[in-house]
């Protein structure tokens, strides 16, 4: 992430009507706040992911024993890919992040239990992140870490959080097999409860990895809208309403509260990605828009140019986010989805039917800009804002 103040920044829909809103309402904030004073450095945190994949690739051979190959190309994609017995399937573990926070400290402030939504956020996240890859989910487990086994005692906050998690499964098409639920404390906070899982996926018959190899010059950039805040982002939005005057009560221009809006189920992808491979409209790549923004819109590690001419409508809730931590346009999109959940690439030809096939789904899909030769680096035009390569390093190839 980059949180410096680019020169060029222009004015956007962040600092619009609902962020002068904001602004009357609840005063100027006194210092701006960035996701590195909240606690995340993205810097650090990805040099340690790319030592980690340059240990795992060592690995790889160890798979031939069982008669299995690993796809190395996957290694820094959002899955990990493997074949075994003609048949590529794909694997991935995702946490929920601080979000379960947020829902702790509505629940005890306000009495809103929304356990059952941070649970299907987590499914979410792990699955999104799993059909990047072209995989499809065949079984999640969960992990469910708790402070105190006294977390369990509100039998109503626990059902929902079953309840959620079973949803989730169950829209994306998969089962529940399993997990575990540790009790940690000294590790976990008492009264705090840390969602994560793990899934497997298999590439459906006559369809292929997605792992941008494919990815070329002339492809078309398809945005389709989130809902919110999804599961990324939390740390600087706790920081953000605490410095409010009514917290989590604090309301949006729509009416609703900020605690609610921040809570608003992530929106799940599989139904998306399973109805464009199963209409063979393959395509050349899928980006799951989480941590870093937009900068996840050139993740594959190729010499290619991503040119956003036209952006989704960022969701209110994000907007107060943005205006409340002073962020600029360039650091907003480096650190919020903004209205982005997921980037689909494709040959121009395939376009207009996978944006028909996403609204008949109930997506809001965009036309957002295409693939070109050139650096690496993503350009988002109505902005004024280009991201260079190297602010987004996550191979270690």
């Amino acid at each position: 992430m980059n949180d410096t103040t680019s020169p060029n920044s222009t004015p956007n829909s962040t600092s619009g009507r609902h962020g002068e809103q904001a602004g009357a309402k609840t005063g100027a904030q006194s210092a701006k706040a960035s996701y590195r004073d909240a606690g995340v450095d993205y810097a650090s945190l990805d040099a340690g992911k790319r030592l980690a994949m340059a240990k795992a690739l060592s690995t790889s051979p160890m798979l031939a024993a069982h008669g299995a190959c690993a796809l190395d190309a996957s290694r820094g994609e959002p899955a990990f890919v493997f074949e075994l017995e003609g048949r590529a399937f794909a694997f991935v573990l995702e946490g929920l992040g601080t979000k379960s926070v947020i829902a702790r400290q509505v629940h005890e402030r306000h009495g809103s239990n929304r356990f059952a939504d941070v649970a299907y956020d987590t499914v979410a996240a792990i699955v999104n992140d799993l059909c990047c890859a072209g995989a499809l989910p065949l079984v999640v487990n969960a992990y469910f870490a708790t402070g105190s086994s006294d977390w369990y005692r509100e039998p109503e906050r626990a059902q929902a959080l079953l309840e959620g998690w079973r949803r989730g499964c169950t829209d994306a098409g998969c089962a529940w097999g399993g997990g575990e639920s540790p009790t940690l404390p000294g590790l976990v906070a008492e009264g705090d409860i840390e969602l994560a899982g793990a899934a497997v996926g298999m590439v459906p018959p006559g369809a292929r990895p997605i792992l941008g190899q494919e990815l070329r010059a002339g492809d078309e950039i398809l945005l389709v809208s989130s809902s919110g805040l999804h599961a990324n982002g939390a740390s600087l939005a706790r920081v953000v309403a605490a410095r409010l005057p009514d917290g989590y009560a604090t309301r949006l221009a729509s009416g609703a509260e900020l605690g609610e809006a921040l809570l608003e189920p992530s929106l799940l992808y599989a139904p998306l990605v399973a109805a464009i491979l199963q209409a063979g409209l393959h395509p050349s790549y899928v980006s799951h828009v989480t941590g870093h923004g937009l900068l996840k819109l050139m993740r594959p590690p190729r010499e290619l140019t991503y040119r956003v001419e036209a952006l989704p409508r960022v969701p209110e809730v994000l907007e107060l986010l943005v205006a409340e931590a002073g962020l600029d346009p360039r650091a907003a999109y480096s650190t919020f989805n903004m209205g982005a959940g997921l980037a689909l690439y494709c040959d121009p030809q395939r376009s207009a039917a996978i944006a028909a096939l996403a609204a008949e789904l109930g997506y809001e899909c965009m036309r957002a800009g295409r693939v070109e030769q050139g650096p690496r680096r993503v350009i988002l035009e109505p902005l004024g804002v280009s991201f260079d390569g190297r602010e987004l390093e996550l191979s270690a190839r």
